[in-house]
C-alpha cells in the first residue's frame, strides 16, 4: 500500500503537468495527499517543515541563476546579438546545411548561458525560413531545436552555465567542469548520432516527395538580414560568460577558502563556500556577460530594457518556482515509506554509476523536468552516492557529470514544459513532431551509459 501511495502521487503529478496544469500549486497538493494517505496527522507539520523548508531552500541557491539567466538570455534578443549570430553561422556553414546550422546556433546560444526557453524563441524565426527555403519538412524543426538546446549543451558539456550543471555542485561540492572528458565523450555521441538520424529524416522524407509542408501554424515572418551587429561583437557576451565561468570557478574558492566568516556589527556571518562556489561563479560570470552586451549595444537594449527585463524576471520567477515546488515535492517523497521501497529497488542495481543514472532519469522523466527530477533524487540519495563513490574509490567528479547526463535523458517525455513549448511556438502537435523527439530523447539517455562504459574502459573523467 505504501508503494501505491508513492507511485500514485507521481502519477498525478505527472498527469498534471500533461494536462497543462500549474507544477507550483499541484506539487504540493500531490505530496500532501501522498502524506495524508499515509498518516494525517503529519500533513501540517510535513507542509511547513519539509515542503516549504526544501522550497525555499531551492530558490535561496538557485533562483539567482535563472534570473540572471533570463535577464542574460533577454538583453541578448534585444541587443539582436542573437540574430547575428544565427546569420553568422548559416552564412558559414551554408543555407543547405540547415539541420547543421540550426544544431549549432542553439548549442552556442545554450553554451553561452542563453536560457533553453529563450533559444526556442530566438531561433525558430530562423529554423522556420531555412526549412522553407530548403523544402525540408517543418515537423522536423522540434527535434533539430531539441539536439541542439535540450541535449548535450544543456548538461554534458564541462562548464555549461544550465541549471542543470549545477544543481550536482551543491551536493557533491565539485565545480561545473567536472568530468569534462566524459562530458565531451557524451557530447559527441549526442550530437553525431542526433545529427545523423535527422539528417536520414530529412533525405527519407525528401525521396518521398515531401517539402516544408501546407496549411500549417504559427508561420513567423520572413526573415530579413539588415542592420545586424557585428558577429564577432555578438559573440563577446557568450565568450565572457564561459572564460569567466571557468576563472570565477578557480579564483573563489582561493579568495574565500572552505568556510567564510565575518563579524558585522557584532553579527558573526559563517558561509560554507564549497556547495556555494560553482554558483557564485555562474552568478559572476552571467553578471559580466549582461554588462558585455550593455557596453557593445546599450542604446537598443536600454530602450526595452524596462519591459523586457520584467518579462524576463518573470520567466525566471516562473521556472524556478516549478523547479522549487518539483524539489519541495521530492523532499517530502522521500520521507514516506513507499519511497524507501523505491530506494531499495533502485539499490539493488549494484553498479553505483549505472544506479545514479537510472535513479535521475526515471525520475526526470516522471516529473516531466530534468532540473526537479535530478533534484529529488539529489536531496533523497546524495548521501548513499557519496558513500557509494568513496567505496568504489571513483571520484564525485564522475558522479557529478553523470547526474547532470542523466537528469537530461528522459526529462523530455510528451509533458516536459520545454516539449510542449517547442511544440507550441511551431505550431506544431505532438502527434506531427513528438515522435523525432523522442528519438533525441533516447538518445541521450543512451549517451550517459556510454559515458559511463567509457568510464570504465579507460578510467579517464
Amino acid at each position: 500500500m505504501n508503494l501505491l501511495i508513492v507511485l500514485a502521487a507521481l502519477v498525478f503529478l505527472m498527469f498534471v503537468a500533461y494536462r497543462g496544469y500549474s507544477v507550483i500549486l499541484f506539487a504540493p497538493v500531490a505530496a500532501l495527499g501522498a502524506v495524508f494517505l499515509t498518516d494525517p496527522s503529519l500533513v501540517p507539520p510535513m507542509f511547513s517543515s519539509v515542503f516549504m523548508e526544501k522550497m525555499v531552500g531551492f530558490i535561496k541557491n538557485y533562483f539567482p541563476v535563472f534570473m540572471l539567466g533570463a535577464v542574460f538570455g533577454k538583453v541578448i534578443e534585444l541587443s539582436g546579438f542573437s540574430k547575428s549570430i544565427v546569420a553568422a553561422v548559416i552564412g558559414v556553414l551554408g543555407r543547405e546545411r540547415a539541420v547543421l546550422s540550426i544544431v549549432v546556433v542553439c548549442a552556442i546560444l545554450t553554451y553561452g548561458g542563453v536560457s533553453l526557453f529563450v533559444v526556442v524563441f530566438a531561433v525558430y524565426p530562423f529554423a522556420a525560413e531555412m526549412f522553407r527555403q530548403g523544402n525540408i519538412p517543418k515537423r522536423l524543426i522540434p527535434c533539430t531545436i531539441a539536439l541542439g538546446a535540450f541535449s548535450f549543451t544543456m548538461d554534458a558539456l564541462p562548464g555549461t552555465p544550465q541549471i542543470q550543471n549545477i544543481i550536482p555542485t551543491t551536493f557533491f561540492n565539485t565545480t561545473t567542469w567536472a568530468a569534462p572528458i566524459l562530458g565531451l565523450v557524451g557530447s559527441v555521441f549526442v550530437f553525431g548520432v542526433g545529427l545523423a538520424y535527422i539528417e536520414n529524416r530529412r533525405r527519407a522524407a525528401q525521396k518521398r516527395g515531401e517539402g516544408y509542408g501546407t496549411e500549417l501554424v504559427n508561420e513567423p515572418e520572413p526573415f530579413e538580414e539588415k542592420e545586424l551587429p557585428n558577429p564577432w561583437i555578438a559573440l563577446a557576451p557568450l565568450v565572457v560568460v564561459g572564460v569567466m565561468n571557468f576563472v570565477f570557478t578557480q579564483l573563489v574558492p582561493r579568495a574565500y577558502g572552505a568556510v567564510h566568516e565575518v563579524n558585522l556589527g557584532g553579527h558573526a556571518i559563517v558561509t560554507k563556500v564549497g556547495p556555494l562556489a560553482a554558483i557564485w561563479a555562474v552568478e559572476g560570470a552571467l553578471l559580466l556577460g549582461i554588462l558585455t552586451v550593455f557596453i557593445f549595444a546599450w542604446r537598443p537594449v536600454l530602450a526595452k530594457f524596462a519591459d523586457g527585463s520584467k518579462a524576463a524576471v518573470a520567466g525566471a520567477l516562473l521556472a524556478s518556482l516549478n523547479t522549487a515546488s518539483e524539489y519541495g515535492f521530492g523532499g517530502v517523497i522521500a520521507l514516506l515509506p513507499g519511497f524507501e521501497m523505491v530506494a531499495a529497488a533502485l539499490r539493488a542495481i549494484p553498479n553505483p554509476l549505472v544506479n545514479e543514472a537510472v535513479t535521475v532519469t526515471v525520475l526526470a522523466g516522471i516529473t516531466g523536468s530534468a532540473s526537479g527530477g535530478m533534484s529529488i533524487a539529489l536531496a533523497a540519495m546524495s548521501n548513499e552516492f557519496i558513500a557509494a563513490a568513496q567505496a568504489a574509490n571513483i571520484p564525485l567528479e564522475v558522479f557529478h557529470r553523470i547526474a547532470a547526463m542523466a537528469s537530461g535523458g528522459m526529462d523530455t517525455l510528451p509533458h516536459n514544459g520545454a516539449v510542449i513549448t517547442l511544440l507550441a511556438v511551431t505550431g506544431l502537435t505532438h502527434r506531427q513532431a513528438y515522435g523525432d523527439v523522442f528519438v533525441i530523447t533516447l538518445t541521450k539517455t543512451a549517451a550517459v551509459f556510454v559515458a559511463i562504459g567509457f568510464f570504465y574502459l579507460t578510467g579517464l573523467y
